[in-house]
């Protein structure tokens, strides 16, 4: 495959080009060709007429006195040979060559011309025929003179010759042109190549198309939709490492200054109560860690990278409840699982979805006072899906509903456990999916509603391997 562009363009104008000159290369020679045959044959044609004009009666029989102009008329430079042959009807040589083919003699049309070998050499002959009448005798006498082929071919080389020589020059000159012209016009796509040779590693800075032409401006743009992107992406990390390292930062202090009162403690039982409270601080830091991490994977599915396929949420949904039912066990709440459909298929990642709905029913139910209630309900309206996690808890205000989805935001009593990340995630996994996020009020002003909207899909086609009969 030829990877040059250079090379690609100038074939793109070499081969039609070179078939141009080839075509009209062809026709210049044809026209050369039909030039030089109209020349000879009417030189032929000349010398038998004059020959014809020449032929009388004498006794009662047809003679000929072939004039030397005759033969004058086909003198040329190359000293081509002249061939000529007075014949009548009743096969009666007049003049000239006794061998010339008999089937040049009488043509239908006459005169009539063609081409013969003759002795080892090209012969172009004429053949005319004269009528004769003389005391009621009718006679026909056939005149063929030949000529050689030689000044007729240079002739045709003078003529074809110079035509070819201006197609060959004009395709050359174009050739160059169009290796010259790209040279130039490639300039600032090469000075664009050098720019990005010479960028720095860590610039994120659009890039400035210069001189660049208008056809080759929509790759700078792409070029700078990417950084953008790519932008976009590095700040998200930054703010990722920035958040957790803020974050990471208490715990593991607390975690310290606990490990060390602990280790100044003589009383058992003291150190025990400090060995409980360390380890539930540790697992508060790894719930905040995973979270963390989780969010980083909500960030991340936005990208193409990442792997997307039908999920069945109504199936998720069941193994998400049938995982959290404990927890709502232990404060005796009701969670509840309310839908009328058969199947809800949405595209995205398993894990997120479930990650999501872990979420959305944990914070409900960590909320929700005892002896309260929790559920889930999924619907199917106009190709969307409508998910909905509701309970009966104390809700969140309207005044900031918008910013319970920024991380870290907290909208809980003191002292109620949280890391503000999980409506966060939601809020990530939702939009990666394409779907859209909005809280509410509950029956009679009281709980909170959290509803997703998310287009819905067609179910994977399941292949069926039977074995063969």
């Amino acid at each position: 495959m030829i990877v040059s562009l250079r090379l690609r363009l100038l074939l793109w104008l070499l081969i039609p080009l070179a078939l141009f000159v080839a075509i009209s290369a062809s026709l210049s020679y044809r026209s050369a060709r039909q030039t030089a045959d109209l020349i000879q044959d009417h030189a032929l044609l000349a010398s038998a007429q004059v020959i014809a004009g020449a032929i009388f009666w004498q006794d009662g029989v047809p003679h000929v006195s072939v004039p030397p102009a005759a033969l004058e008329l086909l003198v040329s430079p190359e000293q081509d040979q002249v061939y000529y042959q007075v014949i009548t009807d009743h096969e009666k040589l007049l003049a000239g060559r006794p061998d010339f083919p008999e089937i040049l003699r009488f043509p239908v049309s006459a005169p009539a011309f063609r081409s013969i070998e003759y002795h080892g050499e090209a012969l172009r002959v004429v053949s005319a025929v004269r009528t004769l009448y003389d005391s009621g005798q009718l006679r026909k006498v056939a005149i063929l003179v030949g000529q050689t082929t030689r000044s007729h071919d240079q002739m045709l080389t003078e003529l074809w010759r110079p035509a070819l020589h201006r197609q060959i020059a004009m395709l050359l000159l174009a050739i160059a042109l169009v290796v010259i012209g790209l040279t130039i016009e490639l300039r600032p796509l090469m000075n664009l190549k050098d720019q990005l040779a010479l960028r720095d590693a860590t610039s994120l800075s659009p890039i400035k198309p210069g001189q660049l032409q208008l056809e080759l401006r929509p790759i700078v743009e792409a070029l700078n939709q990417t950084i953008q992107r790519l932008h976009a992406q590095v700040a998200a990390q930054k703010r990722f490492i920035t958040d957790a390292a803020h974050q990471l930062r208490t715990p593991l202090t607390l975690i310290d200054s606990q490990i060390q009162f602990a280790r100044r403690l003589d009383d058992e039982t003291r150190r025990g109560e400090v060995l409980q409270a360390l380890q539930e601080s540790s697992r508060n830091m790894t719930d905040l860690t995973n979270k963390l991490l989780l969010l980083s994977q909500a960030e991340a599915a936005n990208t193409t990278a990442f792997l997307r396929h039908p999920v069945d949420l109504i199936a998720l949904a069941a193994i998400v409840l049938e995982e959290i039912v404990d927890l709502a066990q232990r404060k005796n709440i009701d969670l509840g699982f309310d839908t009328d459909i058969e199947q809800a298929w949405a595209m995205g990642n398993e894990a997120l979805f479930s990650a999501m709905l872990m979420n959305l029913v944990d914070n409900a139910i960590r909320y929700t006072p005892a002896n309260g209630k929790v559920t889930v309900t999924l619907a199917l309206n106009d190709g969307w899906i409508d998910l909905g996690v509701s309970d009966d808890g104390p809700g969140i205000p309207a005044e900031v509903r918008d910013r319970v989805f920024e991380r870290f935001f907290r909208n809980a009593a003191p002292g109620q456990e949280g890391t503000g990340l999980g409506l966060a995630i939601v809020k990530e996994i939702v939009l990666a999916a394409q779907g859209t996020v909005t809280l509410g009020s509950g029956e009679r002003q009281r709980g909170l509603i959290v509803s997703i909207r998310l287009p819905a899909c067609t179910p994977p086609q399941i292949t069926l391997n039977l074995p063969e009969a």
